[in-house]
């Protein structure tokens, strides 16, 4: 459903991205895991046409995404919830859910419904409809920026730093909302620094380094794989880096 072949996209004349080629089957989740500066978030935001690559393809569905602009490729449907700070803290949590309903404002009917639909699958924007998002919880808030995503239906979510910030109870809520959308049909590509909590969440799982793609597996063979284990897992000293796969448990890719 969404592939991207040889992306290379950076920042300022550099190039933090070398070359990813990355696979997201429908319906199934992604996560990508890796080290600080890996490029990581970087991913998401070549996606979702934040920033243009020098070169590759992004493509969904027969279409060239790396070609459009943000606007297009929320229309095609993929939409991001970011790291963080996301909400309009002064605005109330109706609002800011609406706001991701931009694109079908002028279809009152289609907006209503999916207020509704929006508002039974995440209960707190119903409950807490006209609080200002400011005084929400960190759980809260992301619960609010899943919902504002929502609201446009998509066909794949970007998921940057889920857990980021959050305690056991919001970690939980936005783990079972991930796995609701998974069962769905949503397509979820997220990024996290929590492993444990990423691949666990995931169908399938990605290694970062240096800006490429070093391991890409289900998430149980990368979870398991001995390498990362040592790395990120606190399962011993490594005895070759990650980015070189013992040849006896070689990578494998996804479907």
């Amino acid at each position: 459903m969404l592939n991207l072949s040889g992306v290379v996209a950076g920042y300022g004349g550099g190039n933090v991205l070398q070359g990813v080629d990355l696979h997201c089957a429908d319906a199934t989740i992604t996560c990508i895991v890796g080290p600080n500066g890996a490029g990581k978030s970087t991913v998401l935001r070549v996606i979702s046409g934040l920033l243009r690559p020098s070169s590759g393809e992004i493509v969904m569905d027969g279409h060239e995404v790396h070609r459009m602009g943000p606007d297009e490729v929320l229309r095609r449907g993929i939409t991001q919830v970011p790291q963080s700070h996301a909400l309009f803290p002064s605005m109330s949590v109706e609002e800011n859910v609406l706001m991701g309903g931009y694109l079908i404002r002028r279809d009152r009917k289609l907006l209503a419904e999916r207020l509704d639909q929006v508002r039974t699958r995440i209960p707190i924007v119903a409950d807490r409809s006209h609080d200002n998002a400011g005084n929400l919880s960190g759980g809260q808030r992301r619960m609010v920026e899943i919902a504002r995503c929502l609201m446009l239906d998509p066909k794949v979510m970007l998921l940057d730093e889920p857990s980021l910030g959050l305690d056991p109870r919001s970690l939980a809520g936005v783990a079972d909302l991930v796995h609701e959308l998974h069962e769905a049909g949503t397509t979820v590509l997220l990024v996290e620094q929590n492993v444990r909590l990423g691949l666990g969440l995931a169908t399938h799982g990605v290694v970062m380094e240096g800006g490429r793609v070093r391991l890409t597996g289900t998430a149980a063979e990368v979870r398991d794989h001995p390498e990362i284990a040592a790395l990120y897992l606190g399962g011993g000293t490594p005895s070759a880096p990650a980015s070189a796969p013992a040849p006896t448990q070689p990578s494998v890719t996804t479907p």
